[in-house]
């Protein structure tokens, strides 16, 4: 091949081989510019580009289409061949770019122009002023070199092949823009001349010719600086891109990523949006707005948090921001995107600032006595949202050594309920949370990661921890200490997925974990997998990640109002005694707890549990005797929030006539479990009421899971779960029957692995006698604390069972059923099978006519929202997450069966009789 700055003039008797059937490539070999056989394809696409008088990236553009046509030219069974030698010129007939008869027809097989095409190619076009000459010619612009190509097709029949469309709109398109004429701007067309003289004397328009010879081809080795430096260039570029991407648009970047491995979780979980709030209200419970803010924020003796109090307010959220500075971790706004309520630094402020956090008396009435004046006072100096308290006095349980502040969650954080309607906040203390606790965790964990890895974080952290005058060394020493928590989160997460991958289910299923989603969580296995296998690693004691079990059994948040007067709090029925009920749910929430040898022994079991504000709680949840009351049993203490329909407008007004027949619906078919309307005297009077010590508890109806049929996750996880524990421990269950005078046996059939209800049983009774020990409270306090009627004893019961509690505050319960599966009264009354078996979760308004949710099929979730749903992607159903059971279905003359447990609804309107008359309880 000739170099082009030294092209010989055009000699008609250089060959080009018949089988090149590509006009413009025959011009190349034609005019000397490549060879006829084999050409790199560094140097054809090279010198194409150079002819399409481009420059910069759209120069670029064109050598990698140029490269990416010529690699196929000679075929698929080529590309090899072609991509380490190059395109073979005289092997092109037959293969992609030769479409044998679909195409012009211009060009014979045997090479020689087809003067008869060359005149149909002109049929096709119209006379064109040439802007050099000023002469009129024929030729054909971008729209009539399209007609002509489909009229080639149409031509062909079923010659042409399905991607001939896709080559012709590369072809004569990319020919237009080599050797076509007119002005820039203006509407370019190719001459019918100048494609003649390309045919007949492969020779291209001088203008052409120039603008190869004017740009010599690279070297290899210029090429090869060249691709380097736009290499280079790309992969800064893309890196930037991807910067972008991620600080500006992390939920659309996790969406495309796999969403499992590490890369998804170096990105923060997606949140809902925050609409705008009009107006908040606090209903009225019983309580006064001291006791309320005082249960908001009082600590249990939890450390939730992995990192002392003063660190994690100093934490900034886990998003990346080009041009500014992420928030505080802290900041209200933004942990009220995980479901958490606003709450103000105290109740002791301006009644403009009290109604905006709901708390102003908008009812006029007398507010109740306080209770919580009495007690330790709880500060909320940070304005945290409702449930996070700070824990002050913190001892190191093992070492007896005074250690910061600690910051954790408390009863409220789960227990405390908000519903949504239009703009408008309703609140109340007791009910089920909209909370989402696993993005919180995931948050918290990548906003250390953040801290200790992204440029300028640190800095900023030890600023506010230290001050802006901390010595290096303080730095370091701070560093270090946050990097050591840092690697325990990464490492436990690691061995806890490793650890559940190898083990089943009760049966027989591969162990994986249910999301719990927003308003969901798997108390029970959480609280096991902390004591028996977290508590003990962080004592030291290695070899127990054995006892990890997965999250497979999420449920809703319970409602706890009137719950300190049933005999069972769970839905389970599973433990009677609320001391040990209350300090398991508070060592689950990670309280401090010692459970190593190698400190002197009378600290083992120390933890930084607070029995006595556990007791106070209970107090303040229970309040008096409700059979001493002056005039007629009732409730005191926390009650059932009341249906809002004085604030709420008129959607939510009751309609008495649907009330009264509703009761009678209710009478037939509801109270028979769930008992009469707690402020009747048929509620009262119910034998369900037991004696218990000098006052009774309610022992609510059970029912068997075989007869109930809802999702059996739950009830099974305390009996069929086992757990074992080091032996120095002395964890004996035999204990429960000396302590309580058990009516069934409670020993372990091996002194090391335990069922896990009597381990937990007894390591919680353990805990709870260790701290009376320690604050040497006196024989009548303990018993006080312990309410000594309430046996910390297994339930007789033979099988696994539901609790059915009475339904005061069932509207304010929704999702429905104990695993949150069944989005609405509505859809509750439903047969089981018409259920929905998706719908989306977060922050969304509630339905005052279906008592809940309304959901619609095929519903998409908002960015942020959870999905709950019955089944995976494959089709099979999700552990813990069944919608059947306490079905209403049965017709008429049908025996009673599994998972049916009343009639069926006669219709809709008979549903919203009874739904109307739920509303009122």
């Amino acid at each position: 091949m000739h170099h082009p700055a030294s092209k010989r003039p055009l000699d008609p008797s250089i060959p080009v081989s018949p089988n090149n059937p590509c006009p413009f490539l025959r011009g190349l070999v034609g005019e000397g510019f490549v060879e006829g056989g084999t050409v790199p394809l560094n140097t054809l696409s090279q010198t194409i580009a150079n002819a399409t008088g481009e420059t910069g990236l759209k120069k670029v553009w064109a050598r990698i289409q140029v490269r990416g046509v010529a690699m196929i030219a000679n075929g698929i069974k080529h590309i090899l061949k072609s991509i380490w030698s190059g395109a073979q010129l005289d092997a092109l007939r037959g293969g992609p770019l030769d479409k044998r008869g679909a195409g012009s027809r211009i060009l014979g097989v045997d090479g020689k122009v087809n003067e008869d095409e060359i005149a149909r190619l002109a049929s096709f076009g119209r006379n064109y002023t040439d802007p050099n000459t000023g002469s009129s010619e024929p030729g054909l612009n971008a729209a009539e070199i399209k007609t002509f190509m489909r009229d080639n097709l149409e031509r062909a029949g079923s010659a042409a092949r399905w991607y001939y469309p896709l080559l012709m709109k590369f072809e004569w398109p990319i020919l237009l823009k080599i050797i076509g004429k007119g002005k820039q701007g203006e509407q370019r067309y190719l001459s019918v001349a100048d494609v003649r003289t390309l045919f007949e004397q492969r020779q291209f328009p001088d203008r052409i010719n120039q603008r190869i010879a004017s740009q010599p081809l690279l070297s290899s080795c210029q090429l090869r600086f060249r691709w380097a430096v736009a290499l280079t260039a790309f992969v800064i570029g893309l890196g930037l891109v991807a910067l972008v991407a991620v600080a500006e648009f992390p939920n659309q970047v996790r969406a495309m990523l796999p969403q499992k491995g590490v890369l998804v979780n170096l990105l923060p979980p997606p949140l809902p949006a925050m609409p705008e709030t009009k107006a908040a209200y606090w209903l009225e419970q019983n309580w006064s707005l001291k006791d309320r803010h005082w249960f908001h924020h009082a600590s249990q003796g939890t450390a939730t948090f992995p990192v002392p109090y003063e660190w994690f307010v100093a934490l900034e959220q886990p998003q990346l921001h080009l041009f500014s500075k992420p928030g505080l971790i802290k900041d209200s706004a933004y942990l009220e995107r995980f479901g958490f309520i606003p709450s103000p630094q105290t109740i002791q402020t301006d009644t403009a600032t009290l109604r905006r956090f709901g708390y102003a008396n908008v009812y006029e009435t007398t507010q109740a006595s306080d209770w919580s004046t009495r007690w330790t006072p709880a500060e909320n100096v940070d304005g945290l949202p409702v449930g996070f308290a700070r824990m002050t006095g913190v001892v190191d349980p093992a070492t007896s050594r005074r250690e910061d502040d600690m910051i954790g969650l408390t009863c409220a954080a789960c227990h405390t309920g908000q519903i949504h309607y239009q703009g408008i906040d309703v609140r109340f203390d007791g009910g089920p949370a909209m909370t989402d606790l696993k993005k919180l965790e995931l948050a918290t964990g990548l906003s250390i990661a953040y801290t200790l890895y992204v440029p300028f974080r640190f800095q900023r952290f030890a600023d506010r921890v230290l001050g802006p005058d901390a010595s290096k060394a303080d730095r370091a020493a701070l560093k270090q200490k946050l990097s050591t928590i840092g690697s325990f989160l990464i490492d436990w997460a690691k061995t806890y997925e490793k650890t559940i991958e190898g083990k089943t289910t009760w049966d027989g299923k591969q162990q994986q974990d249910t999301e719990e989603g927003f308003g969901r969580l798997d108390a029970l296995n959480r609280i096991g997998n902390q004591v028996f296998s977290q508590d003990l690693a962080m004592s030291g004691v290695k070899g127990f990640e054995k006892n990890l079990h997965a999250q497979d059994a999420p449920v809703s948040y319970p409602a706890i109002w009137t719950v300190p007067w049933f005999k069972f709090a769970q839905y389970d029925a599973s433990i009677e005694q609320p001391l040990i009920r209350n300090a398991g749910e508070a060592l689950g929430v990670t309280a401090l707890l010692n459970l190593s040898d190698a400190y002197p022994q009378d600290r083992l079991w120390r933890s930084s549990v607070n029995i006595r504000t556990l007791g106070w709680i209970e107090d303040m949840l229970r309040g008096p005797d409700p059979f001493k009351a002056a005039d007629g049993p009732k409730f005191g203490g926390l009650l059932a929030p009341k249906w809002p329909s004085h604030i709420l407008g008129d959607a939510w007004k009751l309609k008495p006539d649907r009330v009264e027949r509703g009761r009678a619906i209710y009478a037939e078919m509801c109270s028979g479990c769930h008992l009469p309307d707690i402020n009747t005297p048929a509620f009262w009077s119910s034998k369900r009421w037991e004696p218990s010590g000098d006052s009774k508890v309610l022992n609510a109806v059970t029912i068997p899971l075989d007869e109930i049929k809802t999702d059996p996750e739950q009830s099974l996880v305390l009996s069929k779960r086992t757990v074992d524990v080091p032996g120095f421990l002395k964890v004996n269950t035999a204990d429960l029957q000396t302590w309580w005078q058990c009516e069934i046996p409670t020993a372990s059939k091996s002194p090391n692995e335990m069922v896990y209800a009597l381990g937990l049983m007894t390591v919680v009774d353990l805990v709870a006698r260790k701290w009376m020990d320690d604050e040497k409270i006196p024989e009548a306090e303990r018993a006080q604390m312990w309410n000594m009627a309430r046996k910390n004893c297994l339930n007789p019961a033979p099988d696994p069972r539901y609790r059915a509690r009475p339904l005061n505050g069932i509207w304010a319960t929704a999702p429905y059923l104990h695993n949150g599966s069944v989005p609405s009264l509505y859809w509750l009354l439903k047969p089981q099978n018409e259920r929905p078996q998706k719908f989306c979760m977060g922050r969304r308004d509630y339905d005052p006519d279906s008592v809940g949710f309304a959901v619609t099929a095929n519903e998409r979730c908002k960015t942020g929202e959870t999905e709950f749903s019955a089944t995976g992607s494959d089709g099979k159903p999700i552990q813990g997450n069944s919608v059947l059971g306490h079905s209403f279905e049965r017709k008429d003359g049908e025996s009673k069966r599994p998972g049916v447990i009343g009639r069926m609804f006669k219709d809709d309107a008979e549903r919203y009789d009874l739904i109307e008359y739920l509303k009122t309880l």
